[in-house]
């Protein structure tokens, strides 16, 4: 999309972080933007702050896990702007623990925020930007850890499901005029440190998620990183400029590049060492 003013995005995740930098980002480029979050509070002072740039903005709250909220946002959406041209799925949470403290709540909040609001996003928002007719992009926020299993295993499976829709979708939505982007960010300033300040109670207690309570040395590692790390408007403008451009993959620094080479190297490797075999048929 290589002209995004006037255009209507929708962004889930919006009130802090990394959503809410692409928020900013695009609606300085021009687009109208409808900001989605669970986190009612943050996404009012979201909105008024974006609003009072004179952005046409607006907000809706929604549990993006659960598919009915996230057709609820969908329709107020429409009602708002008519249209929409730019779906952001971005909203996520933090993961679970190790193996050895995995446990059915935290697998399910994991997948229900990081995996399946991507699928409900794309099934639902994607028909609306066809029926824009006038073309549009998908990008939805995996990370660093979608291309490198460096986290915990649940956020790992549920990003690596991000990369891996992304990839499908893109070649199958390209006849229809819609692009797909995944970013995959490293260590940006947010708080998915404390994703469980945003927990539904249909859960209970969650144990083992990354909430600081029980920090082993990679966490406070990662915390300390996050801390220290990059600016989500930064991150925003990258997506913008992805958008724009049509990217398939927006990464945000080249921290972790050694590591997926090596990732893609043992791959390469296997292939290697069945090179000259010849498969029983």
């Amino acid at each position: 999309m290589e002209h995004l003013e006037g255009k209507v995005a929708f962004v889930t995740g919006a009130a802090s972080g990394i959503g809410l930098g692409i928020a900013q980002a695009l609606a300085a480029a021009g687009c109208r933007v409808m900001l989605c979050d669970i986190e009612e509070a943050a996404l009012e002072t979201a909105r008024a702050a974006l609003a009072a740039t004179n952005a046409d903005v607006a907000a809706v709250r929604a549990d993006v896990s659960l598919k009915a909220e996230l057709q609820a946002a969908a329709d107020a959406t429409m009602a708002r702007f008519g249209k929409v041209h730019v779906l952001v799925n971005n909203a996520g949470v933090g993961g679970g623990g190790d193996y050895g403290a995995w446990t059915q709540a935290s697998w399910d909040w994991t997948i229900g925020v990081n995996l399946m609001s991507v699928v409900w996003g794309i099934e639902i928002f994607g028909p609306l930007i066809e029926a824009s007719g006038e073309g549009g992009q998908i990008v939805s926020t995996a990370s660093i850890a979608g291309l490198w299993a460096g986290v915990n295993p649940s956020y790992n499976v549920t990003k690596y499901g991000v990369v891996g829709l992304s990839e499908g979708l893109r070649t199958s939505l390209a006849p229809l005029g819609i692009g797909v982007s995944v970013l995959c960010p490293g260590f940006i300033r947010t708080a998915i440190m404390e994703s469980t300040r945003n927990l539904p109670s249909r859960f209970g207690v969650v144990e083992g998620m990354t909430d600081g309570a029980e920090d082993g040395e990679f966490a406070k590692m990662a915390r300390d990183a996050i801390a220290h790390g990059i600016d989500p408007r930064y991150v925003g403008e990258l997506v913008r400029e992805g958008i724009e451009g049509d990217w398939p993959y927006i990464v945000t620094d080249t921290e972790f590049e050694p590591a997926i080479d090596a990732r893609f190297a043992n791959i390469k490797a296997a292939f290697d060492r069945i090179r000259d075999r010849v498969p029983a048929r």
